[in-house]
């Protein structure tokens, strides 16, 4: 039952649970937010220094392969870039136009990353092409090699501590810029091949190999998109939703649970459901049965930051 204090009837205890669990999220979003952003700085800077010595190198040694690797390293930054502008935008608090937050702008931006990644893959499909038609014969030496592997062990260190960050923070941004950087080692990879083909008289799959990478990004790319459509198209994010209807109906006076629907981020997921209650009960009490059911949701699911009730009356 609700108490009265000075003549008016005082919030349920739940309510008060629930006013502090709001001020302890911002707290929370706030170094969420400011983690990301201190990651893609570290990551920025590791990217543009691989960058630059795949360019000079394979413009060094006119090899298109490391040179085409270059400019992918390149592009990671200025995936970076964009993600530092994706997180700027979603860590914005919430106001009157955007009652639910920005965090989708998150999701939004890692589009960003995936429409930068089909720039460099047209035109690596480009260079491959011109490439093949009039090859030129790369020089192979033995510090070509040293340049790769040793770019490619940093892109290696880069894509695992970005990924870790990003499954632990749920950060698309994060999530999406490492699938970058798994492609820019897979094309490190292709590069020293072709480094190999040409050494042992094969300059030709200098061009095919440039191709390949080609293929590799527009498959990031591609992931990248799929993902982002999957939170902006409000696909369900809890899929077992049987967890959450045994939570529901742990709650005294449920008699039912049914319509049960999520979507959202994995970070910031909305939940509406339905509810019976005995038709009987007074609204105080119903009130304080939502406010229950949404608490307990919100203890047994962090990612769960709306709950929306809809009560019927059970059947009697």
């Amino acid at each position: 039952m609700c108490g009265r204090k000075g003549g008016r009837i005082a919030p349920p205890f739940s309510t008060f649970l629930i006013k502090m669990a709001l001020m302890k999220t911002k707290k929370n979003s706030d170094r969420h937010y400011h983690e990301i952003h201190r990651v893609l700085l570290v990551v920025l800077l590791l990217n543009w220094s691989v960058a630059a010595a795949k360019v000079i190198f394979g413009i060094i040694s006119r090899s298109s392969s490391m040179t085409a690797d270059g400019l992918h390293s390149f592009s990671d930054g200025a995936s970076n870039i964009v993600g530092l502008i994706g997180v700027a935008f979603a860590s914005r608090p919430k106001d009157d136009d955007h009652p639910y937050g920005h965090k989708k702008f998150e999701t939004f931006f890692s589009l960003g990353i995936a429409f930068l990644l089909g720039i460099v893959c047209f035109e690596l499909i480009q260079k491959g092409l011109g490439s093949l038609h009039n090859p030129e014969i790369p020089e192979v030496s033995v510090f070509s090699f040293a340049v790769m592997i040793v770019t490619m062990i940093v892109n290696i260190s880069v894509m695992k501590y970005e990924h870790s960050k990003g499954k632990a923070l749920q950060s698309d941004i994060l999530v999406s810029d490492a699938k970058h950087t798994k492609a820019d080692i897979l094309t490190s990879f292709s590069v020293i091949i072709s480094l190999i083909a040409v050494k042992i008289g094969f300059p030709i799959l200098d061009a095919v190999t440039t191709l390949v990478i080609a293929f590799f990004i527009a498959h990031a790319a591609y992931e990248i998109v799929k993902d982002a459509c999957r939170t902006l198209c409000d696909e369900t994010v809890i899929k077992d939703t049987d967890m959450i209807k045994t939570v529901v109906m742990s709650v005294n006076g449920v008699k039912a649970c049914h319509k049960i629907r999520s979507r959202g981020r994995k970070d910031d997921i909305s939940l509406d459901l339905h509810v019976h209650l005995d038709p009987d009960l007074p609204l105080d009490r119903t009130h304080q049965i939502s406010h229950e059911i949404e608490r307990r949701i919100k203890t047994k699911f962090s990612e769960v930051t709306d709950v929306i009730i809809h009560v019927e009356p059970a059947a009697t």
